[in-house]
Formats: structure tokens, C-alpha cells, sequence
């Protein structure tokens, strides 16, 4: 199970939907580090998962391709909360990480920020924004997008820094080097070792037919920014 990130978190917690009764209300279901039990880790795979640990037990799995339209994550000092909205059932899910003191546990939490974001935004909020661990959140208000002025052409030729999934013609723009991007991690993961790709390559340059696919492959790609 390959991974890019692995983080111990000092509490995680999920809530549990009311069943429907009157009397019921939402509730926190919480999973605390203690000395006596298994560590808590989150940690994301290079499969494009994020997943929450302890021990042997599997306390949360959490698709990250694709997810940018579903999950909504959000970062608060130490904390980060996850609000996962599918065909209007949310889920929402808290971690809190762990550190030898607030400062390094900020910092790990950030870590995993920077690492979610190669997949989806990861919006920061301020301080008091999201509730104590034993209350159910209210909305989290996302900060406003800051735009940084260009300047000149130097800035126009830097490529767009993108974030979640990407439609087939953006792809082909950036292929065709018409649009630049700076592709998401999961864009970036090669699923063949680098020695295999050295001999498919070399393979494909000896077959006299290859240069004629190459220019067929860029006429479709062309054909796809004119759909």
C-alpha cells in the first residue's frame, strides 16, 4: 500500500446522523490516542485515498480523485474538517493531529493540507470558525479567492496552477502546449516503473509506423478543442 503522506492524529471524529426519531439529535462519534490503544493515523495513498487508521481497523476511507464537486475540506490550526455532500446526504468528519506541542501539530496538519491540495482546495479559516470537538460544526464560511496581479508577459507564461479533476479538452490544451498547467498529483502518477517505460518508448521509435501515430494523435487532440 504505497503512500505519499502519513500523519498521527491526536483525535478523529465523525458524526452520526440522527435515525429520525423526534427525540434523537445528531452526534459526535469520537476516536481519541490513548496510551493504552493503537495509534490513530491518517494517511493518503498514492491510489488517490485518504484513510484514517488505528491499529488494524479502518476507522475511514475518503476517494480524493474527483471529489472537488463532493468534498469540501477546510484547515483551522490543527484541525481539519471534511464535508462530504453526496445526492444531498452529507457526511461530516473532524481530525484533529498530533505534535509535541500545538505549534508542530499545526504544522502537520498544514503537511497534509499542502498534500490534499495536489487533488482539491483546502480552504483556511480563522480560529473561531469551526466548533469544539464535542459540538456538531456550523457552516464554515470559505475565504474569498485572492487573485495575484500579473505582471507583464512573464506572469501570462507561468502555467495554471489547477486543482481537482479536468475535463478532456483542458487536458488536450495542455498536451498540445496551448494552455500550460500545473497538473494535480494524481495527473502526475506514472502507473509503469520507469524501466518499463524506457523499453515501450525505445520499442515504439523502432517501429517505422510510430511517427504517423504521433501526428494522427495530435490531429484528435485538435478535433477535441474544436468539439
Amino acid at each position: 500500500m504505497a503512500t505519499s503522506g502519513t500523519w498521527k492524529l491526536r483525535r478523529y471524529g465523525r458524526l452520526i446522523p440522527a435515525s429520525g426519531k423526534i427525540a434523537e439529535r445528531e452526534s459526535w462519534k469520537i476516536f481519541e490516542a490513548k496510551k493504552n490503544e493503537p495509534e490513530i493515523i491518517g494517511m493518503i495513498l498514492d491510489s488517490g485515498y485518504f484513510m484514517v487508521l488505528q491499529g488494524q481497523e479502518c476507522l475511514e476511507t475518503i476517494p480524493l480523485i474527483g471529489a472537488g464537486d463532493v468534498l469540501k475540506i477546510h484547515q483551522k490550526s490543527e484541525n481539519l474538517l471534511l464535508r462530504n455532500t453526496v445526492k444531498g446526504s452529507g457526511r461530516v468528519i473532524r481530525m484533529q493531529f498530533d505534535g509535541r506541542n500545538k505549534a508542530q501539530a499545526i504544522k502537520e496538519c498544514s503537511s497534509a493540507a499542502e498534500r490534499l491540495r495536489e487533488y482539491l482546495p483546502v480552504n483556511i479559516v480563522d480560529d473561531d470558525a469551526l466548533p469544539p470537538n464535542n459540538q456538531p460544526p456550523t457552516d464554515v464560511p470559505a475565504p474569498a479567492t485572492q487573485t495575484c496581479p500579473q505582471q507583464g508577459e512573464a506572469a501570462e507564461a507561468e502555467p495554471e496552477v489547477v486543482q481537482g479533476s479536468l475535463s478532456i479538452k483542458r487536458l488536450a490544451q495542455n498536451l498540445l502546449g496551448e494552455k500550460p498547467l500545473m497538473l494535480p498529483g494524481f495527473y502526475r502518477h506514472a502507473s509503469s516503473e520507469p524501466e518499463d517505460l524506457d523499453t515501450f518508448v525505445r520499442v515504439c521509435l523502432l517501429d517505422p509506423s510510430f511517427p504517423a501515430l504521433v501526428e494522427q494523435v495530435e490531429v484528435e487532440l485538435r478535433k477535441i478543442l474544436e468539439e
